[in-house]
């Protein structure tokens, strides 16, 4: 038949044509002339031929003969070569061989490395599968693409050059299919299914039958495709707006297979593509010859089945079928793979064969297809009009029901229009088929299922056996997931309500918040009385008892057949919802019992998770041993294992609203600990409107599926972590980047509630305050709203300033697809961040801030750099349309510079572990709770910091401290070593002056490195130092203020040594006038005794110096100085003082009678004018008697250090003691007659004890005394002149002993208290010091551990007094037990010693230098040289000196080696000393000893822990503040104000209210004396103390520590205050000791085993 001619192959049209030409246009008679001619000259040729073969016949056969024998001589058999399988090769080149056994896992794509940021083309072929998963998890329309830069050196050609794959492939590129198909072989279970999601999501064809060439078997890939979830509208349900949702492997439709035979020269899936395209929005669903390495020959993926779905979207201009239909495309000659085509004729509607009908063959492999039970519609595709012949073939195989023709006369627009009338024909009345059906046929033609695998089998049975149980999922929850619900909505109602106490009316707050914790506590025994369903103890179990691919399929099974069923529940609501929402106002009620029941028909994983979480913390309600709390202890372990293996877990309750604080901590630490704690993370989150695609952004830049139920948006807030790679580790600084998911803000669902503003707040403000970066993600079609998200968003980026985090922000405008939109908006992003500016001043209003802000001072905006302008996610109309091209792009664009952003977290502060990150967690969610978002002590974090701060603060401050009394003490000494006849001098007021300069100088250099180390550590990228920005300015203002204090007090000082070397002058004249005159005396003696010739003795010598001693004293003038009257100064000084009072104050002193004042001060009535307010009168006594009592106190300490100085009266005394009374009583409100009487009575006090100190002076430095004491030592000198004996070794033990050992012993006591100081800072008691924080959790933690209630009524009421004598406790018992006085005692002494020896060893070398007199004046200027390298160290009386060289006639030779031997006996006499006096100092009298230094160190350490004094206006707690200049005072732990004296006015009872619950209340009020009685809210307290900062904490674990106090004391404090006892709350009475202590360590943030120790 002419039909079935097989036409000529030709490889050029031109060729073709050439053909055609010859076979139709030659006439014959041409033809016939043309072989008469060729016949002859082939005769012609045939004679020559014959000519020449004869001459070399024999020749040949000689030749061919020896060729022959040489052969069978070497001839060996070939060998056969075995080459690899196609597959193998293609494994090798792609780089893929080693994943056959060990399988690519989804953590292995999804972790975040170098390759993650690489978008370069593939560089070779090993390449093209990372690039394919890499494209394709950002949903890119390129993934498929093969191309590569070549090099042809890299494989072995031959190898390749001698299988089945062609040897162009290798130089040029591989067929998409097989790189699928080969990705897939070599990837698990799990991947597989998320490469399917991702294919189907950028409308890719899936495989449906996967070809493995090793087994020659395809496997169903049934598995594969359950993750696809498709929505679609057909024209049934398109007047009613309806929608179908379903799993496509549930989904019923039909199924239309397209096969081929041989091959017919048409491109069968290009065809198909036009099929499935409308003409407006073509799409490559099926790779074909004419897309980029589509015309490579295939190697391995001849025999795949690939399915796609065509999904109407209910408009008719748009659709191509009105109905859903599955396309099934087999690759290959169907001939060739009788499973797949007999498979798809069972499974398919309608099989479509595709052959070439110009060949026989073809025929009858048709006749085999007869058996194929779906409809048959033949393809015939022939170029020539064969048409007849071919009806007649078919006619004969009975297949003439349905054909189309494909000739040449036909487009391809023609074409596709018949192939989809034809669809459309056999999709009437056909029946419709599941793939989920499908299994039981594949395995009748022996293909395998992706199923079978153990532990996808075993996951499915555990989750079939759970979720198989649910019939109707409301009755399901209640029974199955008892403890959420109704139950956990009230738990979090109730912890709210109990944070913000806004119910609580008349009540006793503390009473009412004691009933909201037993109405917890009742939930929470609720709670545990429900047994554990079957089905959660089944989840449970399987969670625990699986490995790691166990869990995953178990957990996907979960979530498809929780889904499914949810879909199925849900349709029948939303359409229910649908109709009300037509008539919105008239079914309000409806529609909201429609919204509860949509919530709870949903079903997910997240609650049995959630279930799981409310066990664990309802368990742990219970006692530590009880045996069902052990039980559950390792649910966060389980929960921790799972957030590793990449699943999310929820942290915001999103039907609650509501955090399980404990189960989430616990989860996470257990995560810390897993990963050895290496666990730094950097926290993304994305806020923006509800249903604007945020989680699709999250998916498309990490590739992650935030796991929700199906048919709900997210609901609350899910994290999931992101492993970062080791090479990306060291950069970013970070081990795992932790996303934050949350339910979009403005949703519909909450819409109706008049909270949802407050909602959205709550929940911007928790995950803003959680995250590193912030994506603020904008819908530009919606402006309104975008203006309330942005509202939002600033409120909680403002709260965020306040604790020092300043998070990085990116916006992302969704849905702008204009290629020029950054630079046509840059007018709109300027108008943004105007409008963002606005916005922020309005938020810093409501949040009664400055207004002077900015947005770019709250967060790092850079509005150039931080716009992101994204086109749509779908290139045309869903749901045929793909993921844009230019939406992935954009996105991966966008994720690259994200991750930059994560590199420069890293550089502007530390990026905190998760164990940091659950504090901050739980701070911030405390915060949320109490509407109280200024809690930056209250955050463990912050205060953590914050005390860190004041720690190294402390340290510094101390250096600071002590070089300046070091200094100040050389200063003392150079003016005491001065002396005035120095020429080189001047005058003492001109050293003074000299003096100050230096201070000044000295003074600044420690305030810069003062200012160096705080720099430094704000600098520092550690300890969270970012949190407590905010006070650096205050720490600043801490250092500027102590240098100006220690400026007046080092110039005070240095006035007051000078004043007192004056005053000195005069005794020292006389002195000398008498020392001169009895030198006189005695050498004139010296000379008459020798003149006489005769040789005297001892006892003459002594008469004749006797005689001579009493008549010289007779004639010496021994006034000295004049006494006077001190009682006189002092009153001329107070009345100085009080002059600016004016004349009544002076004549109320003139009234007053100057006598002697009995010891006692007590405040009177008319002390109180002014403040006679009736209720208030008694208190505002008492405070005042208490104020007059410290500072009473205060002023007897300074009276007493002055008896100690040994020094003169000198009216600078009386001025620092008023300016002590002046500095004590100034902004306290008392009138002007208490301060009168005050000071009189401590001026009388001051004036007794000023007048003995100053009858003390006189008496010590009587002129005669002082000559009495040196008359030893004239006649010692008289005798040894006399009898000319040498006088070196006396002289020179006489300059140790009145020069250096007195010098040493006031150097060793003036350095003592320093070293006591340093000795404690340095020792383990150092902690204590550390901070007050600590001191305080010391103080509290001993007084609760001894049980003595008086010592709790000194702590509350006589802080100061109790703190100072608690040191000075704690200071002798550290050096009677651990460590004595002596050690730094002897310390000292060898510190001076090495110092006296370095001015020796100097003043010998200048002796040797320049040759002094050897006499006594050599020797004076010996002992001046070494003075004067000591004379900043020791203090040498100058009458010492002049003793020691009175009447001297030595040799400076001897002089200064007897001074070189005696040193080191000088040290040992005076070690041996103090180590004999230790004994005895370490038993009887160290604080004696302490009291008699003239540097206290009890007031230095008093001086650190004590702060400011400041103590809370209610509870009288002390302020824990840093530094000296604060201007906000805090403290950690309120107390009841009852503890400090408040009672209820009409009752006496004390009150057992707590600051931090009463400022959390709108309800509770108080009035006192600085309200003058009127009653003001609580809550507003700082209109009377704007610096308190009182936190607002209303948990029951809030003052646990004082609430046990007050239950254990109540009758003793009312005893003691003249009260009646508390109304004690009936949950306080449960506290135990153990809880107050531990509520003790958690309040001050020490529950940390290091500082606990340490604090011991």
């Amino acid at each position: 038949m002419e039909g079935a001619r097989r036409p000529p192959k030709f490889t050029t049209s031109g060729s073709v044509h050439s053909a055609e030409r010859n076979r139709n246009g030659l006439p014959m008679q041409e033809q016939g002339e043309q072989r008469i001619l060729n016949r002859r000259q082939g005769q012609m040729n045939e004679v020559a031929m014959t000519s020449r073969q004869s001459e070399t016949f024999l020749f040949s056969i000689m030749i061919y003969f020896y060729l022959w024998i040489c052969y069978l001589l070497n001839y060996k058999p070939p060998q056969r070569v075995a080459h690899p399988p196609a597959s193998v090769v293609l494994l090798q080149a792609l780089g893929l061989e080693s994943y056959m056994k060990n399988k690519l896992q989804l953590h292995s794509i999804l972790d975040i490395g170098l390759d993650c940021l690489q978008d370069k083309p593939a560089q070779s072929l090993k390449d093209l599968p990372w690039r394919f998963l890499r494209r394709l998890m950002m949903a890119s329309a390129t993934a498929r693409d093969t191309r590569y830069m070549q090099n042809h050196t890299e494989f072995n050609h031959e190898t390749l050059r001698n299988t089945n794959f062609p040897r162009c492939q290798v130089d040029c590129e591989i067929h998409p299919l097989d790189l699928i198909i080969t990705v897939l072989h070599c990837s698990d279970g799990l991947l597989q299914q998320e490469i399917f999601y991702k294919m189907a999501q950028c409308q890719f064809s899936v495989p449906l039958l996967l070809p493995n060439n090793d087994t020659n078997q395809c496997m169903l890939m049934l598995w594969a495709m359950r993750d696809i979830v498709k929505k679609w509208r057909p024209h049934s349900l398109a007047s009613t707006r309806g929608f179908c949702e379903e799993s496509i492997v549930l989904a019923n439709m039909p199924l239309m297979s397209f096969v081929r035979l041989g091959k017919c020269g048409l491109s069968k899936s290009q065809i198909l593509n036009k099929v499935l395209s409308n003409p407006q929005q073509h799409h490559d669903f099926f790779v074909h010859s004419e897309m980029d390495g589509g015309n490579v020959l295939r190697t391995v993926s001849d025999g795949l089945v690939e399915i796609m779905w065509y999904l109407p979207c209910g408009k008719k201009n748009i659709d191509i079928f009105t109905e859903p239909v599955a396309i099934a495309n087999l690759r290959g000659d169907s001939s060739s793979f009788q499973s797949q085509v007999s498979f798809l004729g069972e499974v398919s509607s309608g099989v479509f064969i595709f052959f070439d009908s110009t060949l026989p063959k073809n025929y009858k492999v048709l006749s085999q297809l007869k058996h194929i039970k779906a409809k048959v519609v033949v393809i015939a595709v022939s170029y020539e009009n064969t048409e007849k012949d071919t009806m007649v073939h078919l006619t004969q195989l009975a297949l003439t029901g349905s054909v189309i023709f494909k000739n040449k006369q036909m487009n391809d627009a023609q074409f596709v229009m018949s192939l989809r009338q034809a669809i459309t024909s056999v999709l009437q009345n056909t029946p419709k088929v599941r793939i989920n059906d499908m299994p039981k046929t594949a395995a009748k033609y022996g293909i395998a299922l992706d199923e079978e695998r153990t532990a996808c089998q075993n996951g499915k049975k555990l989750a079939e056996e759970i979720t198989c149980q649910i019939r109707d999922i409301p009755q399901y929850k209640k029974s199955e997931l008892p403890r959420q619900g109704d139950i956990l909505k009230k738990l979090a109602k109730l912890e709210k309500e109990e944070c913000r106490l806004l119910k609580a009316g008349d009540q006793p707050i503390e009473h009412y918040r004691s009933k909201l914790s037993a109405d917890k506590k009742k939930l929470r025994e609720e709670q545990n009385r429900s047994q554990i369903a079957t089905s959660m103890c089944w989840f449970i179990t399987a969670l625990s008892s699986l490995d790691e691919e166990g869990r995953f399929y178990f957990l996907k099974w979960m979530r498809l057949n929780l889904d499914a069923r949810a879909r199925k529940d849900l349709s029948g609501f939303q359409n229910q919802y649908k109709a009300k929402c037509c008539n919105l106002k008239e079914n309000m009620k409806d529609i909201a019992k429609l919204d509860e029941a949509i919530s709870n028909c949903s079903l997910g994983i997240e609650h049995f998770m959630r279930e799981m979480g409310q066990i664990y913390e309802a368990t742990c309600s219970l006692p530590e041993m009880e045996e069902f709390r052990e039980q559950f202890s390792y649910l966060p372990s389980l929960g921790a294992t799972l957030l590793l293996d990449g699943f999310p877990l929820e942290l915001v309750d999103g039907d609650a609203s509501h955090i399980p604080v404990k189960w989430i901590t616990d989860v996470l630490m257990a995560l810390h600990s897993k990963v050895n704690q290496n666990s730094r993370v950097l926290v993304v989150t994305i806020l923006g409107v509800q249903s604007t695609g945020k989680s699709t952004l999250l998916n498309t830049m990490f590739g992650i599926q935030f796991a929700v139920s199906s048919g709900r948006c997210t609901r609350g807030a899910f994290m999931q972590l992101i492993k970062i790679k080791e090479e990306l580790k060291k950069e970013m600084n970070c081990d795992f980047i932790l996303l934050l998911d949350t339910e979009g803000l403005k949703s519909p669902e909450l819409a109706q509630l008049e909270d949802s503003y407050e909602h959205d707040n709550e929940l911007a403000t928790l995950v803003v305050g959680l995250s590193d970066v912030t994506v603020v993600n904008i819908a530009m079609e919606n402006s309104t709203e975008m203006k309330d998200i942005l509202q939002t968003v600033v409120h909680a980026f403002l709260r965020m300033e306040d604790v020092g985090k300043k998070p990085k922000c990116q916006f992302v405008h969704q849905n702008v697809g204009d290629v020029s939109a950054h630079e046509k908006n840059m007018r709109d992003r300027r108008n943004l961040l105007e409008q963002l500016n606005e916005m922020i001043k309005v938020a810093a209003r409501m949040e009664k801030k400055q207004e002077q802000v900015r947005f770019t001072d709250v967060i790092e905006y850079d509005a150039e750099e931080n716009n992101w302008y994204v086109p749509g996610l779908w290139h045309g109309t869903p749901p045929m349309a793909p993921v844009s091209t230019g939406y992935s792009e954009t996105v991966f664009e966008f994720k690259k510079s994200l991750i930059e952003v994560f590199k420069g977290c890293n550089h502007t502060k530390p990026l905190g572990n998760i164990k940091e990150f659950t504090k901050w967690m739980e701070s911030l969610w405390r915060a949320v709770k109490h509407e109280n978002f200024i809690f930056s002590f209250r955050n463990c974090l912050v205060a953590d910091a914050y005390n860190n701060l004041c720690i190294e603060f402390n340290q510094w401050e101390w250096s600071f401290r002590k070089h300046m009394l070091i200094w100040t003490q050389q200063a003392e000494n150079r003016i005491q070593n001065l002396d005035n006849d120095d020429p080189h001098i001047g005058d003492l007021d001109e050293f003074l002056v000299i003096l100050k300069a230096e201070a000044t100088e000295e003074l600044r250099s420690q305030e810069e490195i003062f200012h160096k180390y705080l720099d430094d550590y704000y600098k520092s990228k550690d300890k969270h130092i970012q949190l407590v920005e905010k006070y650096r300015q205050t720490f600043i203002c801490s250092i500027n203020s102590l240098k100006s204090e220690v400026e007046s007090d080092v110039n005070k000082k240095c006035e007051m040594a000078v004043k007192i070397q004056k005053g000195m002058k005069k005794l020292v004249d006389i002195h000398k006038e008498h020392a001169q005159t009895i030198e006189t005396k005695v050498l004139e003696l010296l000379k008459k005794c020798r003149e006489n010739n005769m040789d005297l003795s001892d006892e003459t010598l002594k008469e004749e110096f006797e005689r001579m001693w009493s008549k010289t004293v007779l004639e010496l003038d021994f006034k000295g100085l004049k006494r006077q009257n001190i009682r006189t100064n002092v009153s001329s000084q107070l009345r100085i003082n009080l002059e600016r009072h004016g004349s009544a104050v002076t004549e109320r002193l003139n009234m007053t009678n100057n006598t002697e004042s009995d010891g006692t001060f007590n405040v009177k009535d008319s002390h109180m004018e002014g403040y006679k307010i009736c209720n208030f009168f008694t208190q505002k006594k008492e405070k005042t008697q208490k104020l007059a009592d410290g500072i009473i106190s205060d002023c007897l300490q300074f009276i007493t250090g002055k008896h100690l100085s040994n020094s003169d009266y000198h009216d600078t005394y009386t001025k620092e003691l008023l300016r002590i009374i002046d500095e004590r009583v100034k902004d306290r409100g008392t009138s002007n007659i208490f301060e009168v009487d005050l000071k009189l009575h401590i001026c009388n006090i001051a004036a007794k004890n000023f007048q003995k100190i100053h009858d003390d002076f006189i008496a010590e430095n009587d002129p005669k005394k002082h000559l009495e004491k040196l008359k030893p030592s004239y006649f010692l000198d008289f005798t040894d002149l006399y009898h000319e004996k040498n006088q070196c070794q006396r002289k020179a033990t006489d300059f140790i002993k009145l020069c250096l050992k007195p010098a040493i012993r006031d150097y060793i006591k003036k350095n003592l208290g320093v070293k006591i100081v340093d000795e404690i800072l340095s020792s383990g008691s150092s902690v204590k010091f550390s901070s007050r924080t600590h001191f305080q959790y010391t103080l509290l933690e001993e007084l609760l551990n001894k049980k003595e209630f008086e010592a709790y009524v000194r702590y509350i009421n006589r802080y100061e007094d109790f703190v100072k004598n608690w040191i000075l406790d704690l200071i002798q018992k550290h050096f009677s037990c651990q460590k004595s006085f002596g050690d730094l005692e002897i310390l000292s002494l060898n510190e001076i010693m090495i110092k006296i020896q370095d001015a020796f060893l100097k003043a010998k070398n200048k002796t040797l230098e320049t040759i002094l007199p050897n006499s006594s004046k050599g020797i004076a200027d010996f002992i001046e040289e070494i003075c004067g390298h000591l004379k900043t160290d020791l203090v040498i009386p100058v009458d010492n000196i002049r003793a020691a060289l009175t009447l001297n006639d030595s040799k400076v030779e001897e002089f200064v080696e007897h001074i070189e031997k005696s040193l080191p006996e000088l040290r040992e006499h005076l070690q041996r000393k103090y180590m004999e006096l230790n004994q005895y100092d370490q038993s009887t009298n160290i604080k004696d000893k302490i009291k008699n230094l003239s540097f206290k160190p009890q007031d230095e350490l008093f001086r650190r822990v004590f702060g400011c004094g400041k103590q809370c206006p209610f509870c009288k707690v002390p302020c824990e503040a840093g530094g000296g200049d604060h201007k906000e005072h805090h403290a950690t732990v309120h107390r009841p104000q009852g503890l400090g004296r408040c009672r209820v006015l009409t009752s006496e009872k004390l009150v057992e209210n707590i600051c931090t619950t009463d400022v959390a209340s709108e309800t509770v009020k108080f009035q006192n004396i600085d309200t003058k009685g009127q009653w003001h809210p609580h809550k507003d307290y700082r209109t009377y103390y704007p610096s308190w900062n009182i936190p607002q904490d209303t948990s029951i674990e809030a003052s646990k520590y004082w609430k046990y106090v007050m239950h254990l004391y109540n009758d003793e404090f009312a005893k003691e205050y003249h009260a009646k006892p508390a109304n004690i709350p009936d949950q306080w009475k449960t506290v135990t000791h153990s809880q107050a202590l531990e509520s003790l360590k958690d309040s001050f943030n020490l529950n940390k085993s290091s500082n606990i120790t340490e604090l011991h």
